[in-house]
């Protein structure tokens, strides 16, 4: 990692860049592949499916026996895993669902709103040497229990043609059943604008590399809602002296193995913590089967040392950061502060890896600084709040004439009028 020993915060910026991801230069290639399946459907599917997974394809939807057969092909264990994290995971988001609040704001005016839930959503989940079942619980269960009436599910088939036994396995315990065999830019653009398999839906969850995130972006600008806008993961750790060097090098480490372009800030108060910190990250990285990914992502890392906890905090909210692990004294109080990050691990003994499984908050979340703005998935996700008014004649006897001075004042004189017609006052 590179070391900054109290920076000045003019230098902050440089050190918070993220890796520049040049969406423009793939813009082409997958607008191409876009297009073809939005032109050739499910031969597009299968073409695309072959070229970039080695995999023949006749059938794109997973069958039932390919179901069963992926139960009792896992390992018990995994399976009593899954089914843990699938509890925690709907325990967490079914008290999300808001009830319905009527509201008088006076005497007659009635006004409520209510969530309902998007009709027709895609899920798409990577799979091939990583399959990520995890995925399909943190987007499977929260739009199983939003209602979302029809959910799909794609993603990329081993060389033999089958989805990995866990990604069906999970999509089963959450409820999904229609699941398809397509991945990448191709599977994008099969639920954006559908094919003969796959039918199109209005908004797409899922991680995916950079030519999905491409994708993902392309077809939102044709009016197909996304989750959230997406690059490479990121967690930034602030450790000080009560912190565990071993464990903040492991945190560090279960981040810089996604990829070679994950970001991995560590923020301390002493260059002896940044020390020790480092040289357990050297001794961890010796058995990392993913040593080589870990160890790029933490050459183009960062650790800075801060003088207090107010400029760590500062620090902490300008970058805002995808996942962020308080290993401080008193994490509790430390976080009052924090306004910026998706997600939240407090004290030594909560690795961000249980939050990534297990613990029951949504591991999909924002990254590349957008933490700012967005919040990471929920059950708020999968649902869309459409308010409701209801006005008895008393009631808009009380308020009409507040609305016919306004709609006058803004020389909207029929607006004026909807109102007046209704109450018997007459209007120019």
């Amino acid at each position: 990692m590179n070391l900054h020993i109290l920076p000045e915060k003019a230098d902050w910026p440089a050190l918070m860049r993220r890796p520049a991801m040049d969406t423009a230069a793939m813009e082409t290639v997958v607008s191409n592949i876009l297009q073809a399946v939005k032109t050739d459907g499910d031969e597009a599917l299968k073409r695309y499916t072959q070229q970039f997974d080695q995999a023949e394809i006749a059938i794109l939807a997973v069958s039932d026996q390919e179901f069963l057969a992926a139960e009792t092909e896992l390992d018990k264990d995994l399976k009593a895993a899954i089914q843990l994290a699938k509890t925690n995971i709907e325990r967490f988001h079914q008290q999300q669902a808001e009830s319905v609040v009527v509201v008088e704001t006076m005497p007659g005016v009635r006004c409520w709103r209510k969530s309902v839930p998007i009709e027709k959503v895609g899920l798409y989940v990577p799979g091939g040497t990583a399959p990520l079942f995890s995925t399909v619980l943190m987007l499977g269960i929260p739009a199983t229990l939003a209602g979302c009436h029809e959910i799909v599910l794609c993603s990329p088939p081993r060389a033999d043609g089958s989805i990995h036994p866990a990604i069906l396995y999970a999509a089963n315990l959450a409820g999904i059943r229609r699941v398809f065999k397509t991945g990448g830019v191709q599977a994008i653009g099969a639920m954006a604008y559908g094919t003969e398999s796959i039918p199109a839906v209005y908004k797409i969850f899922g991680p995916g590399n950079q030519y999905v995130t491409c994708a993902k972006q392309l077809v939102q600008r044709s009016g197909i809602s996304i989750d959230l806008p997406a690059g490479p993961s990121e967690v930034l750790v602030c450790a000080d002296h009560t912190a565990q060097p071993e464990f903040v090098a492991a945190d560090l480490l279960s981040q810089a193995e996604h990829g070679a372009d994950s970001q991995v800030v560590l923020v301390a108060f002493e260059e002896s913590t940044v020390k020790q910190i480092l040289d357990a990250v050297e001794r961890q990285l010796e058995t990392l089967p993913r040593r080589d990914i870990a160890q790029a992502a933490m050459a183009n890392s960062v650790a800075v040392v801060l003088p207090t906890r107010s400029d760590a905090t500062d620090f902490i909210n300008a970058y805002a950061p995808e996942h962020l692990i308080l290993s401080v004294e008193d994490a509790a109080a430390f976080s009052a502060g924090i306004v910026n990050s998706g997600s939240v691990f407090l004290g030594n003994y909560t690795p961000e890896s249980a939050g990534d499984y297990a613990s029951g908050t949504n591991h999909t979340l924002p990254t590349n600084g957008f933490a700012r703005t967005y919040s990471g998935v929920s059950l708020d996700s999968f649902v869309k709040k459409i308010t409701f008014q209801e006005i008895s004649r008393e009631g808009l006897e009380l308020l009409g004439p507040a609305v016919m001075s306004m709609a006058e004042a803004e020389a909207l004189t029929g607006h004026s009028r909807a109102v007046g017609i209704r109450i018997g006052k007459t209007t120019s």
